[in-house]
Order: C-alpha cells, then structure tokens, then sequence
C-alpha cells in the first residue's frame, strides 16, 4: 500500500469541541495515512494555510475542522461563506483536495458554557463529522487516483 499524505489543519478556538474531529478522523483513516496536525489560530487563517500547504504539494489531501460561532461581534455566516470559499479557491488553483469540517451553529453558542446540553451537542457531533471527513477522505484518495 501506497503512503496517502494528509494535511489536518484544525483551529485553536474551541479546541475541546474541534478536538474531537481531528480525534475520530484520525482513528478513521487506514494505516497507509500519515495524518500531519497542523494548528491555526481560527477557521478564518485556514485558507491560507491550505494555500501553503498545497503548493508544497508534499500532500494528497488537506482537511480543515473549525467551529465558527456568532460572537456578536460579526454574523458567522459571512465568516463561514469566505473560509470555505478559500478552500474551493485552493483547490482549483492547485488540484490538492480541500475537506471541510468547519462547522457553524444555527443559534449563538453559549461562549461562557452556560448551555452545557448545546455545548454537549457539538462536542458529539464533532465526533460524528470527523467520521464522516475520514470517509470522504478515502473516497477523494479513491477518485484522485482515478483521474
């Protein structure tokens, strides 16, 4: 079997409930993966360090998990519309494969944890969704070998 290199860049914000992506992914992947951590400060620096990352082209495929919240500050949604089309950018500039595990709630997240049954559900969830990046995973390493 043939080594598949994986760039798995994560943010540091909310790292407890981020953690559990990079976690389930990692013990989802086949044997053949070399899983290389790569911690950013949040989602929003991700695509740059993809765009980095793929011109070295030392990977087959990047994949970013994030949690982007609505602070009150700015509206998450515009946050998560420009993170992931930075990586739709990367990958057709460089041919690498971006995966996106960057996830943002429908309601404010209660920052301060005063809402441990929300806080509860996206730590599980992240479990979930780094199963689900470990399968689109394989099957982009799949369909990349095919063209």
């Amino acid at each position: 079997m043939n080594t598949v290199r994986i760039a798995f860049i994560q943010a540091s914000w909310h790292q407890d409930i981020v953690g559990q992506c990079r976690d389930a992914f990692i013990a989802h992947v086949p044997d053949n993966y070399v899983v290389e951590v790569i911690e950013v400060p949040g989602s929003l620096e991700m695509p740059l360090m993809c765009k980095k990352l793929a011109e070295t082209h030392d990977y087959d495929v990047i994949c970013c998990a994030g949690f982007v919240t609505d602070g009150g500050i700015y509206r998450h949604e515009f946050v998560a519309h420009a993170i992931l089309q930075g990586f739709v950018n990367v990958q057709l500039q460089t041919g690498i494969p971006v995966l996106s595990a960057v996830l943002t709630p429908k309601e404010t997240f209660a920052e301060d944890g005063s809402n441990p049954d929300q806080h509860k559900f996206f730590f599980d969830h992240m479990c979930v969704k780094g199963t689900e990046l470990a399968s689109a995973c394989r099957a982009t390493v799949e369909n990349m070998k095919r063209f």
